[in-house]
């Protein structure tokens, strides 16, 4: 081993002293630059987890939405079916009141209508009974020759009407 040491030169102060500086170097970056480094990382690690944790999350969360939103979109969509129905049921509903009105009316108008032609012939019957009457005492006192007085002339009216009317 003396050999050894000798061929090689190796001067054991040296390299005590250069184990030393060593260990020294070790420990001064150990603590200013590894364990900074280290915690650095890990911070950056954990900064990192907790991205992709709350990217996730708001994956989960958008995903969500989107399902509420359609959700939400059909039962409007099924509401505005439902309010389409009924407005088509009200309006069916109103159509048949208003025919049914209008049918009334129109048969209100009718009635009316029958009712003044009625009282509007009765008035002509009436009116053509005081013609024919007034008629046929003309024509009676042209053929008699001679005027009549006012109680024949009342009562040849009413025989005269009674036998038109029958």
């Amino acid at each position: 081993m003396n050999e050894i040491i000798e061929t090689f030169h190796v001067d054991y102060k040296m390299l005590i002293a250069q184990a030393v500086n060593f260990a020294i170097i070790l420990g001064v970056l150990y603590k200013f630059a590894y364990g900074p480094m280290v915690k650095h990382m890990d911070a950056r690690s954990k900064l990192i987890e907790k991205g992709l944790e709350d990217a996730k999350s708001a994956g989960e969360k958008l995903a969500a939405a989107a399902k509420e939103r359609e959700d939400k979109i059909l039962q409007a969509k099924k509401e505005a079916r439902q309010i389409i129905e009924d407005a088509q049921l009200q309006a069916e509903k109103s159509k048949g009141e208003i025919v049914d009105q209008a049918r009334v009316e129109s048969e209100k108008v009718v009635e009316q209508a029958k009712e003044q032609i009625k009282n509007e012939k009765e008035k002509m019957i009436v009116e053509v009974k005081k013609e024919i009457g007034t008629l046929v005492i003309a024509a009676t006192t042209k053929i008699i020759g001679e005027e009549i007085d006012e109680d024949k002339n009342a009562k040849l009216i009413a025989k005269t009407i009674q036998e038109a009317g029958n």
